[in-house]
Order: C-alpha cells, then structure tokens, then sequence
C-alpha cells in the first residue's frame, strides 16, 4: 500500500492563515488603483474627454425675471391688442390697471392690466397727453386746455383741475410734486401732489415735451432741439443741458442712466444721469417715441415703423423688434407687460 504524506493540522492552520493575508494584501493595493481615474494612455485617446465640457443650464437669457415667472420662455409674438378710441397717446401704470389717455375725446381710460378689461372711462380736459401717477391720484396734461386733471385711481373720481403754461403736454411724479413740460411757453411747472399748489415755473429749452425724474433731478427733452435739461427736483435750477439727437421726443430712466428717442435722428442716446456723458447711441426704428424701462431692457415706440424695439440696458445691444399696430407713440410698463398706445388704430398693444 501506498504510504500518503498526511498534512499536520497545524501546518494546514498556517497555509491558510498565509492565503488570507496574501489576499487581502493584495486587495490594499488595488483599492487605490480603483479610486483613482484612469489614464488616457490606458483607455485610448479616442476615449479621452473634450477639451472643455458645454456649459449646463442658463448661461444667457434676455428675460426679465417676471417674465420667467410667467413662463414666457421662448420668442414667439405675445402681444395682445385692445381696442380703445379717439387717439390714444398717453400711459401709466398705478400698480393693478393701465390708464389711457384719448387725445381726441377730452377723457381718460382706465383698463384692468391683467386682462385688458375696460374698466372706466372719466372726462378730463381738451385733448389730453400725457399721464402720470403719484401712488394715490392719477394725473393728466390737457394740451388745449392748459391745465391738468388728478383723479383719484380707485374710482376715477376728479379731484381737481389746475392751470399750468402753455399746452402741457408730459408729466413725471418726483415723489411729492408733480411736474410738467408746457411745450408752447418753453417751461416746466412744479405742481404739489397733495393739493395741486404750483410751487415754481421753471425754464426750460424749445419745446419741451418729455419729462423723467432720476430720483433727484427731473430731465425734459426739448422737441425742437437736439437737447435734454436737467433740472434739480429740490429747486427746478438747471444742472446741464446735454446733446442728445435731433427731436427727442421720449425719456426713460434705468437706475443709473437716461434714455432719450430721438424722432428726427432716429436713434436712442443713452447719457450717464450723474453727469450727462453719453454713453452710446444706438439705431431706431423710425421715429423712435416713447421709452419705457422694465428693470432690465429699455423699449422704444417706433411711431414711423409701427413696431417697438427691446434693448438690453446694460450695453444697449438691440435684442428684438416686435411688430405693434399702426402709429405707436408711447409705452409703459405694468411689471410683466409692456403696454404700448397705438394712437392711429385707437388701440393698446400689450407684450
């Protein structure tokens, strides 16, 4: 019979003991192997990652944030028109509803922003233009009639009519005064908010028809010029008058800057409000009116082009032109809409 090495049990504990040490060394070392990521050179270079990964999610966007929230994610025509009367020219915003003025029939429109729905219309005075609010009262420059109308906004109750220069024509709120060009007698009248006290009568240049305020000083665009002054709110004493292009008809302050739409030269000047350097001038439409900020683009009425034209405020970079209806002349912004009154198809477009 054939003699069998038999195996000490202790000898066969050891062998063991050895495997299992030799195994689990051998893990150690590959645990870092498998941490780390591998080499090009091990997987090819037809493996290897782009030189730089696409960028995710938002990288640019033109959109006002409020206009994201109502999900107005993509380019094509939102603009809603509504039918109103007798030459439309001016617009404000009071918080809920659009205001219209008709310059053909002696009286105001009050329009519920959210949908358009007409809910009022109040007598004012001859041929009114321009339209301000004052965060309680509606005010109205009456071109014909020289004076200007305030309303009360909740009901369009009329809380009074007062005289001002000739043919007034655009209004700006300054937070306690309302203010007003009359474009006949070349002059700027400073009216108290709370009882219609006129409190200065200041000159201005040829013809002044647009108004802003920066929160400090008042800006009026003289029509017959090529010009804008700036006046200081706490006294109506002239800061600067300051070269726009010939014919500014419209203003608009962003936060930091001027806007002025220069009819004749159908171009948009953007000026630095603190000392009125010019800080660009960018193509209209034809003849450019109206501006309107809406906290991060500037929109201009093109009255000669019937459409309007969205800047970006930062660098004035033309970020569309959207078509409107026929004779558009100024524009307002309502927090998520721009409004804009077409005065030679008596409607307002909404976009």
């Amino acid at each position: 019979m054939k003699k069998q090495n038999v195996v000490p049990y202790a000898s066969r504990k050891a062998c063991k003991t050895l495997v299992i040490a030799l195994v689990f060394i051998g893990s150690l070392g590959a645990i870092p192997y498998l941490g780390r990521a591998p080499r090009h050179s091990e997987l090819g270079d037809s493996l290897a990652p782009p030189s730089s990964a696409p960028l995710i999610g938002v990288t640019s966007s033109t959109k006002n944030p409020l206009q994201v929230a109502l999900l107005h994610w993509y380019d094509a025509n939102l603009t809603t028109a509504f039918d109103v009367s007798n030459a439309p020219v001016g617009v404000a915003f009071d918080g809920a509803n659009i205001w219209v003025t008709h310059a053909h029939g002696s009286a105001v429109t009050k329009l519920r922003a959210s949908d358009g729905a007409v809910l009022g219309t109040f007598p004012v005075g001859t041929n009114p233009h321009g339209v301000a609010f004052d965060g309680a009262d509606i005010w109205v420059a009456n071109l014909k009639s020289n004076d200007v109308t305030k309303l009360r906004a909740t009901d369009g109750t009329v809380l009074g009519t007062f005289a001002v220069g000739g043919a007034p024509a655009y209004l700006a709120f300054d937070g306690a005064n309302i203010w007003v060009t009359n474009s006949n007698s070349n002059q700027v009248t400073k009216l108290r908010a709370s009882d219609g006290t006129t409190v200065g009568v200041f000159p201005a240049n040829s013809n002044p028809i647009a108004i802003a305020f920066d929160g400090a000083n008042i800006w009026v665009a003289n029509y017959a010029t090529t010009t804008v002054t700036k006046l200081r709110a706490s006294d109506g004493s002239i800061a600067g008058v300051f070269t726009v292009g010939q014919g500014p008809l419209g203003l608009a302050f962003d936060g930091a800057n001027i806007w002025s739409a220069n009819a004749d030269a159908n171009t948009v000047t953007k000026l630095r409000a603190s000392d009125g350097e010019v800080l660009g001038i960018f193509p209209g439409g034809g003849q450019p009116r109206g501006v309107a900020f809406d906290g991060a683009n500037i929109w201009v009425t093109n009255n000669g082009s019937n459409t309007v034209t969205k800047f970006r405020a930062r660098d004035g970079a033309t970020l569309g032109t959207f078509s409107v209806q026929n004779g558009p002349t100024n524009a307002a912004f309502d927090g998520a809409s721009i409004w804009v009154v077409n005065t030679s198809s008596n409607s307002v477009s909404k976009m």
